[in-house]
């Protein structure tokens, strides 16, 4: 559970690999997604919302996401976990992303500023009160701007199934290359009918917590929308699996073959 909030926000950041001059998402999407651990057990929930901002007289997209355990698994093991961003409504470029996570006990509060031009990452561990300054890549992205970076910005038109998308990303205090398999197309039994989805495989660590580093699965919409609809997590002990429960303020219809 305590990699699944990270997972799924962060994977939701693979939700699109789709280059289209009109853009994906807008003020007001809202999703929320039910977590279950080894297909029948409850596990928790999460959200992810999007709302027009501004940041330093810049206009941005500020985006929420908020993870939590629900049910009897939260009595093992709670988890409150918050994340942030704040990105320009044009290029996707973050310039803000805050993280403050309780996990078991185990807490984290850390804030990052990003100046994109001149390729630094200014984190704030407020709860150990210690500032550093990191170089970063030429436009890095957060682990929540990559999600909406990428469904603006590739194109899936060109991508064939085994090719490799990558992402570089700035995560607590170090430098991330993210990169994703796209392995075709699907039609998914959801609970709002069943969609056609793009199929993709996230590369994660292996060890502790995931069996190897090709255990994750990503399923989203066909569509203009680029929805998360799952996402599949095999892992050393069991299985933890995220569906799409809810939505809202979508841009484009959300295509479904056959409704429920």
């Amino acid at each position: 559970m305590k990699k699944i909030v990270l997972i799924l926000l962060s994977l939701v950041c693979v939700s699109s690999v789709f280059a289209q001059k009109e853009s994906s998402f807008g003020h007001g999407e809202w999703f929320r997604f039910e977590m279950s651990y080894s297909g029948f057990l409850k596990a928790g929930e999460a959200t992810i919302s999007v709302k027009k901002d501004t940041y330093k007289n810049k206009p941005v997209y500020h985006v929420v996401g908020k993870g939590w355990t629900t049910g009897a698994i939260k009595w093992f093991f709670k988890v409150e976990d918050r994340y942030e961003s704040y990105f320009d409504r044009e290029n996707i470029m973050p310039y803000k992303f805050i993280r403050d996570i309780n996990e078991g006990g185990h807490t984290k509060n850390i804030e990052i500023e990003f100046d994109q031009v001149n390729n630094k990452a200014y984190v704030n561990n407020i709860k150990h009160d210690r500032k550093k300054v990191f170089d970063t890549k030429p436009n890095i992205q957060d682990m929540i701007s990559t999600f909406y970076y990428l469904r603006d910005n590739l194109d899936i038109s060109n991508l064939q199934v085994g090719n490799e998308v990558h992402v570089d990303m700035f995560f607590d205090d170090e430098n991330y290359g993210f990169k994703l398999k796209y392995l075709g197309k699907e039609t998914i039994d959801t609970r709002f009918g069943r969609v056609d989805a793009l199929k993709f495989r996230p590369y994660v660590m292996a060890g502790r917590v995931f069996k190897e580093e090709e255990s994750l699965t990503l399923w989203v919409s066909n569509d203009k929308n680029k929805v998360p609809l799952r996402i599949q997590a095999n892992l050393a002990v069991g299985s933890l699996r995220a569906d799409l429960d809810a939505f809202k303020g979508l841009k484009h219809p959300f295509k479904i073959i056959v409704k429920k």
